[in-house]
């Protein structure tokens, strides 16, 4: 086997052909020769004029690779010991399956509901702007990763094995495409099925999972955790507990306190969600009028320094749509998300601003301040929209030069957006920093800085404004053994790969306690 890199045009991915004899021109052997070639990774390169697709494949000249095979064969554990994992998202789902793998019996309590009884919810929000505080965009089977586009581009390499994790959503149901792409993507509309198939996996295995299940309050013995209480009057018992709960699941902060475990405010970040037409976007990065049909709906990454703070794109969704991710009443949430073939005519991304600890006033010891300045802008997004869920809004231009936006452009946000002066909604710190970053941007990039984009508060769940600290080694909490943060919502990931790997992590540790 041998591994090179070839270069195609993007009408060329289509036709085997092509690929076989570039590669066999390029190993300058006869084509006859090539028992198969394998695409190991794939990434489009748009710096040049001509956009092309570049290829690391793996050839074989003598023999076809064995075929590899993507198992969810997993042992029984109905009747080994406990691990109660509170959360089913990434971590949550991933800590179980490990758990699994290492013969300990996972035991999920999550607070909404399953994928399938989720979607009336998310239909009441969208329509009618209805928050059900439990079972919503972020809470409920999957996560906010269910609901978040399902990108699988990380940077989490040292943490763990990236490719495990690919692995176990092929396993699942996803499409290899993912192993290969260099940013991977499922879509909304196939991750429904997949977490599906890994709670099934999980339940066959002899685990348990309780919906609709929340926990109010820890088992706590000598320094111990013993278990949790939850809101239907049970308890649950285990010698172990990973919490991953998310970053949205404010209520576990404020239980950490009453238990007397120490948590901390953590950096985060806050702004805008930005929208444009795809075609613009397409246009900017591809050079082109009208895009290449065998190309993506493409992407962007923006970053700029202002003011010694960081401002930047985050969580970009080509051909997605915005959604309204609230968590309870009377607070506007806003992020994004594409369906798998980002066939939608907008694209949309997180822009904010670095929030520091030392940009917010109150005592250093104060856990839940960065939390408060978090809600503050959420709560004020809601009474600039008017109730209902709509979001305000203005046009980028007239945002950057201090104009309320006369009207709006037509958007994704479905329950709606109102012309607002975004600076009466938006922290300064925030809103000078975006001012200034959105024509630099333009700048780096064709045709962004326009009118034709809109921009919709509030951008604030990018990560935990809280931390729930715990031993490098052990990954356990240092007031409570047996407990073990995880995941976004502990300030340990930023996206679905990371959750992932921190949960296999914690399932680890919970084993190396065991023993």
């Amino acid at each position: 086997m041998k591994e090179i890199e070839i270069v195609l045009l993007p009408h060329e991915t289509a036709d085997a052909d092509i690929l076989y004899n570039k590669v066999a021109t390029a190993l300058k052997v006869n084509r006859q020769k090539l028992k198969h070639v394998k695409i190991h990774k794939r990434s489009i390169d748009a710096r040049g004029k001509q956009v092309v697709y570049r290829l690391k494949v793996q050839v074989y000249l003598e023999e076809m690779p064995a075929p590899e095979v993507f198992s969810v064969n997993y042992p029984n554990v109905s009747d080994k010991k406990a691990v109660l994992i509170v959360g089913a998202g990434p971590a949550g789902l991933f800590a179980a399956l490990r758990c699994i793998e290492l013969g300990l019996k996972p035991v999920i309590i999550e607070r909404g509901k399953d994928v399938k009884q989720r979607r009336r919810d998310l239909a009441a929000i969208n329509k009618e702007g209805l928050i059900n505080p439990e079972s919503n965009y972020c809470f409920g089977e999957g996560g906010a990763g269910t609901y978040s586009d399902g990108k699988l581009y990380t940077r989490s390499n040292k943490r763990g094995d990236v490719q495990y994790v690919l692995k176990a959503f092929v396993a699942h149901g996803a499409t290899e495409d993912i192993l290969v792409d260099a940013r991977p993507h499922i879509g909304t509309n196939k991750l429904p099925q997949i977490i599906t198939a890994m709670r099934e996996s999980i339940l066959n295995a002899g685990g348990e999972i309780f919906f609709d299940t929340k926990v109010i309050g820890f088992i706590l013995k000598s320094g111990h955790i013993k278990g949790v209480k939850t809101a239907d009057g049970a308890n649950h018992e285990a010698d172990a507990l990973i919490l991953a709960t998310g970053h949205s699941a404010r209520d576990i902060y404020y239980l950490m306190r009453e238990h007397d475990l120490q948590i901390e405010a953590k950096p985060f970040a806050l702004g805008v969600r930005i929208e444009h037409p795809q075609q613009l976007i397409d246009k900017a990065q591809y050079h082109c009028e009208v895009r290449d049909p065998y190309l993506p709906p493409s992407y962007y990454s923006l970053v700029e320094q202002v003011n010694d703070r960081g401002v930047f794109s985050f969580c970009m969704c080509p051909g997605g749509i915005i959604a309204p991710c609230s968590t309870d009443f009377n607070e506007i949430v806003v992020n994004g998300w594409s369906p798998s073939k980002r066939n939608n005519p907008f694209a949309n991304s997180g822009t904010v601003v670095q929030i520091n600890l030392e940009d917010v006033p109150g005592s250093p010891d104060d856990p839940f301040r960065l939390l408060a300045f978090q809600a503050d802008a959420e709560r004020k997004a809601y009474q600039a929209g008017g109730g209902s869920l709509v979001a305000p809004a203005q046009r980028m231009v007239d945002f950057a030069e201090g104009r309320v936006s006369m009207d709006l452009p037509v958007n994704s946000y479905l329950p709606g957006t109102r012309s607002t002066d975004l600076t009466e909604v938006l922290p300064e710190l925030v809103y000078t920093r975006l001012k200034k970053a959105l024509p630099a941007f333009g700048k780096k990039m064709r045709g962004y800085f326009t009118n034709e984009a809109i921009l919709v508060g509030v951008e604030s769940r990018t990560s935990s404004p809280v931390r729930i600290p715990r031993d490098k080694a052990s990954l356990q909490h240092p007031d409570a053994i047996g407990l073990f943060p995880c995941g976004e919502g502990a300030g340990y990931a930023g996206g679905i790969v990371s959750a992932a790997i921190d949960g296999m992590n914690c399932a680890d540790a919970v084993y190396e306690m065991y023993k």
